[in-house]
């Protein structure tokens, strides 16, 4: 097939220069989810600890946080974070997070997040950790209750039972669920163009506003997308074979001997 022939099908190509914006785009796409998907993380087992810690008013708390989280739309949340903190926060720390910062180090320059990057980071991590809290105590209600029984009368304390023992086998039982929530995170980065955060979708757009390239644009974010989500879930399914052979081994070794 000729290049007149390919240009027919797919359109004319498209300028470097639009490109290295998609890659710039797609950049901030890749460290605002890995942030986000850590953050997430953290804060998901928060609320699965506030939820199982057997105190009414931190179980309780944690139910309603989650419930309003994961009831209401995410496109809703990051408008709530964008125009909500800019009414409390002080006008000259929101002047000082809207104007744009560089960080200069010995071998690179690097700019410092605004205040939409900020409130998209906020408005994900929660809506993330709410999702994840949910996988992680269903992990953790596949566990046999008989095996922290069993630790307890052996001398170990409940926080000892939770580290060595329920952890490791919730987190091996909702992992891939929890890969879900991280794909479904790389996805969700897109909405954020709704507030202004450069991301991949605000550049595509960008693109194909200035260029009228629309096929280019959206075609070249799509494979963006799947590359990042097939290399997310691909490492996420080696972690996950590991962990289980781990966890597997001493089984194996007790029944040999």
């Amino acid at each position: 097939m000729t290049l007149s022939s390919l240009s027919a099908v797919f359109g004319e190509p498209m300028a470097w220069r639009y490109f290295v914006w998609m890659l710039e785009g797609f950049a901030v796409t890749l460290i605002l989810s890995a942030a986000v998907c850590v953050t997430g993380s953290v804060c998901g087992a928060l609320l699965c600890g506030m939820k199982l810690s057997g105190r009414s008013v931190f179980a309780t708390s944690a139910r309603i946080i989650i419930s309003a989280l994961r009831n209401t739309p995410l496109l809703v949340q990051l408008f709530f974070w964008y125009f909500g903190m800019s009414a409390f926060l002080p006008s000259p720390l929101m002047q000082w997070l809207n104007t744009p910062h560089i960080l200069s180090l010995p071998f690179v320059s690097l700019r410092l997040p605004g205040f939409e990057s900020i409130a998209a980071f906020f408005a994900l991590t929660l809506y993330a950790g709410s999702y994840i809290a949910e996988e992680l105590q269903a992990g953790i209600n596949q566990v046999d209750k008989g095996q922290e029984e069993t630790a307890r009368a052996l001398g170990f304390n409940k926080f000892q039972c939770l580290r060595l023992i329920i952890l490791p086998q919730a987190v091996a039982f909702a992992w891939m669920p929890i890969t879900g929530q991280y794909l479904n995170t790389i996805k969700n980065t897109s909405l954020t163009m709704a507030i202004g955060v450069a991301e991949l979708s605000y550049a595509s757009r960008q693109v194909e506003t200035e260029t009228f390239l629309t096929f280019q644009a959206f075609g070249i974010a799509t494979v963006f997308y799947i590359v990042a989500v097939c290399l997310t879930e691909a490492a996420a399914s080696r972690l996950h074979s590991k962990r289980r052979m781990r966890i597997s081994l001493p089984e194996t070794a007790g029944s040999g001997t």
